[in-house]
């Protein structure tokens, strides 16, 4: 029998696929171990696979694209109203291939390896700039322990924490807590250079992607919000309108 669709539900370790042939009957319901997935379905004839989109689905499917696969990715939410039963790997493997074949289900565009690389310097900023922001505050209410009281702002921060460090009296704070205070203000300089790395990293992707420069010429938006854009969005097209882009 010929598989004409497959669902597939991926993990970490291992992965539960369940097949079809062109009437729907199912054929093939195995589970595989991840040092074997790729070889397996390299032995299958091209056809509809499905998989949720979810974490490391974009790389599982370029890579099956490899094998001439025609491989879709659904949103965990689209697949849950075709689970029939007691949600398992196998039941899920199921109602992803159902999901997969109905004709008026939304997919979400593959994105490149260049994409993923580009979101991901965008994630890693993201939580450099939490961190940053975490340290700002703990240095600010350590300094508020010993009446050290400055203009908001991350500036007036870092620039009390220099004065420490360059010698300067500040307060009546104990010989301790400015060790303290210059270990943040070290880690703060740290996290401000790799930010600013992080960003020559993206201006570098941005000058080789049209379509983020043409965003970046639309007033309001920038280097940020246009690379950013086009990371996320491989294919503005699947969406109906702008209103559903927004939302």
């Amino acid at each position: 029998m010929i598989i004409s669709t497959l669902g597939i539900d991926i993990a970490k370790s291992v992965f539960q696929i369940h097949g079809v042939d062109a009437d729907g009957q199912t054929i093939l319901q195995k589970k595989l171990r991840r040092a074997v997935f790729l070889d397996f379905l390299a032995q299958i004839e091209p056809c509809l696979v499905g998989m949720e989109a979810c974490a490391t689905s974009h790389y599982w499917a370029l890579e099956l694209a490899k094998f001439g696969h025609d491989v879709r990715l659904i949103p965990p939410s689209y697949v849950k109203p075709y689970l029939k039963r007691q949600k398992n790997d196998a039941a899920d493997a199921e109602a992803i291939c159902e999901a997969v074949s109905r004709p008026n289900m939304h997919f979400v565009p593959i994105k490149t390896q260049k994409q993923q690389g580009a979101l991901m310097l965008h994630r890693s900023r993201d939580l450099l700039m939490r961190q940053r922001t975490m340290l700002l505050n703990a240095a600010r209410a350590h300094l508020a322990e010993f009446g050290v009281a400055f203009e908001q702002g991350p500036s007036q921060t870092l620039k009390v924490l220099e004065e420490l460090r360059q010698g300067v009296i500040i307060g009546d704070i104990h010989d301790f807590a400015i060790k303290a205070l210059i270990s943040l203000g070290d880690q703060l300089n740290h996290l401000q250079e790799e930010v600013k790395n992080i960003k020559l990293q993206l201006k570098l992707w941005h000058k080789s992607n049209v379509d983020s420069q043409r965003l970046e010429s639309i007033p309001g938006i920038g280097l940020i919000t246009a690379t950013a854009l086009c990371a996320s969005v491989p294919d503005p097209s699947c969406f109906k309108s702008g209103r559903q882009f927004a939302a």
